[in-house]
């Protein structure tokens, strides 16, 4: 049976709220409510993640003179400087060891879920440990290099200090995705921002040491001569492979 579009007017909702995403780089300078900055941050915490361990925090930057100091960090890039607020997504192993407890005691405290689910949660908590432990030991990095030398799709193997870096910031990268759509559905803009001394930005909001900052986010109202230009993307035929 062919797919026909659902009539409950999702589909035509989101693609109004993907065509509505920009990256804005000039910003009016309005305040966003605290209301609505919160209702985007709890969106984005719904984004997927591998084995759920969720390895990110969301640094939500309101206090003016650390922005300030944040939006130095960026460069001086007009998004950061304009923007209502900055926030940072922030992710590491250890974030994804303590979500890994948090969730196993939700597991144990459930009314709701059944022995076998249980059962099932607790061999997946111990799997995820002993990966967490074990995968990020100095001992693999030569293999990996090796590997990845050899088969590149083996680089995104998260064996290793640098590769497990590269897997928690992929998870990050899921929930900054997510944050983006929610803000444009809350009429809020956005522009994602990968040019930035990180370094300086683990100081400012005092990241432990092994953060990973995959993406700091500008967001407020575009400016009414914001510049947009047309939006341009590869043909569907070139950047999609039917197999």
């Amino acid at each position: 049976m062919p797919w026909s579009v659902p009539s409950d007017g999702l589909w035509t909702a989101f693609c109004s709220v993907n065509a509505r995403r920009r990256a804005i780089r000039d910003f009016d300078g309005t305040p966003v409510g605290d209301e609505d900055v919160r209702a985007i941050l709890e969106q984005a915490l719904l984004a997927p993640s591998s084995s759920n361990l969720q390895p990110y925090q969301l640094h939500w930057v309101r206090d003016p003179v650390k922005k300030a100091t944040l939006a130095a960090a960026c460069g001086g890039q007009r998004a950061a400087a304009s923007a209502a607020t900055l926030l940072v997504v922030a992710a590491s192993l250890e974030t994804a060891l303590d979500t890994a407890e948090a969730q196993l005691e939700y597991v144990e405290a459930s009314a709701e879920l059944d022995e076998k689910s249980k059962r099932y949660h607790r061999q997946h908590h111990a799997a995820g440990r002993r990966f967490l432990r074990l995968g990020s030991l100095l001992l693999w990095a030569p293999l990996h290099a090796l590997l990845s030398m050899i088969c590149p799709p083996f680089t995104l193997l998260p064996f290793g200090p640098a590769a497990t870096r590269h897997w928690v910031a992929r998870s990050g990268i899921y929930a900054a995705q997510t944050l983006l759509l929610a803000a444009a559905a809350r009429g809020v803009d956005t522009c994602p921002m990968e040019g930035f001394n990180a370094r300086t930005v683990a100081k400012i909001l005092h990241l432990p040491r092994g953060t990973v900052i995959p993406v700091i986010i500008a967001l407020g109202r575009r400016r009414t001569d914001a510049r947009l230009e047309p939006r341009w993307r590869r043909p569907f035929e070139k950047a999609v492979m039917v197999h």
